[in-house]
C-alpha cells in the first residue's frame, strides 16, 4: 500500500517540538520528504534525525519566519535540491499573553510578527512554485482562540482570526490554480506552550472538554496529514476545529 504522502516535498515550520514535531514525524511515516524548519539548530537536528530514523528523506534549516530573506533562501534551496514544494505547514507560533490594559507594544508586535506576518512570508515564498506546477497544499495553524477569543490573548487571538482570513482568501485565489488552502484550529494540546500553564488552569481546561482531557500533538498531526493527502482533494478553504468538542 502506497504511503499517503509518498515523495511529497513538505516544509513544516516550528517543527522542532510540540505539534510541529509530531507533524514532521507523521509526515515521515507517510512517506513525505520532510523539510524541518525552526529557530534553534539543536532542535532542528534532533527532529531531522527522528524523521530519518523512520526511513524518511529529511533535511533541516534554521529559519526565523519573520526574516523574509531567510525564508526565501530556504525555499530556493529546497526547490533546487528537490525540484518542487508540494506542502507547506505553517505551524510556527508563539504566545505573549497579557490583558489588554497590561499588554506592551513589544508583546503585541512580536506575536503579530511570528504568527501572522510569518505565515504570509512563508506562503508567499512557496506559492509561485505551487501555481507553476499546478498543485500544492497550504496548511496553517489557527486555534479555537481564533474562533472564540480568549481572556488575556488579544495579540494571539488576532493572529489566529487572521489565519482564518488568510485561508478563506487564499483558497479563493489559489483554488482555481490547483492549490488547496486549509487551516486547523486546535484546542488545548499537550505541548510545551500549554505545559507552561499552571496545573489548576490545565485541570480546569480539561474539565471543559467533553472528552475530559487535553489533546495530544499526534491528534493534530493526523489531521494535517489527511489534509495534505489526496484523500482531502475536495477540501478547500476550511478551518477544521480539533478540540475534543470544547466549544460545544
Amino acid at each position: 500500500m502506497t504511503a499517503r504522502l509518498s515523495n511529497k516535498v513538505s516544509i513544516i515550520t516550528g517543527a522542532a517540538q510540540g505539534i510541529g514535531l509530531a507533524t514532521a514525524l507523521k509526515f515521515a511515516k507517510e512517506g513525505a520528504i520532510v523539510i524541518v524548519c525552526d529557530v534553534k539548530q539543536a532542535g532542528v537536528d534532533d527532529a531531522v534525525a527522528q524523521c530519518q530514523a523512520l526511513g524518511a528523506t529529511a533535511q533541516g534549516f534554521v529559519m526565523d519566519v519573520t526574516q523574509r530573506p531567510v525564508v526565501d533562501a530556504v525555499v530556493a534551496q529546497v526547490k533546487e535540491k528537490f525540484g518542487r514544494i508540494d506542502v507547506l505547514v505553517n505551524n510556527a507560533g508563539i504566545t505573549q499573553d497579557a490583558r489588554l490594559q497590561k499588554m506592551t507594544i513589544e508583546q503585541f508586535d512580536k506575536v503579530i510578527d511570528v504568527n501572522l506576518r510569518g505565515v504570509f512570508h512563508c506562503t508567499q515564498a512557496v506559492v509561485d512554485g505551487m501555481v507553476g506546477q499546478g498543485s500544492g497544499v497550504i496548511l496553517s495553524a489557527s486555534s479555537v482562540v481564533g474562533l472564540y477569543g480568549n481572556f488575556g490573548q488579544t495579540n494571539y487571538a488576532a493572529t489566529k482570526f487572521g489565519i482564518i482570513g488568510f485561508t478563506k482568501t487564499w483558497s479563493r485565489e489559489l483554488g482555481p490554480k490547483g492549490v488547496r488552502v486549509n487551516a486547523v484550529a486546535p484546542g488545548f494540546i499537550a505541548t510545551p506552550m500549554v505545559a507552561a500553564m499552571p496545573e489548576k488552569v490545565l485541570a480546569d481546561l480539561a474539565a471543559k472538554v467533553h472528552l475530559r482531557r487535553v489533546g495530544q500533538p499526534e491528534e493534530i498531526a493526523n489531521v494535517y496529514a489527511f489534509l495534505a493527502s489526496d484523500e482531502a482533494s475536495y477540501i478547500n478553504g476550511e478551518v477544521i476545529e480539533v478540540s475534543g468538542g470544547i466549544s460545544l
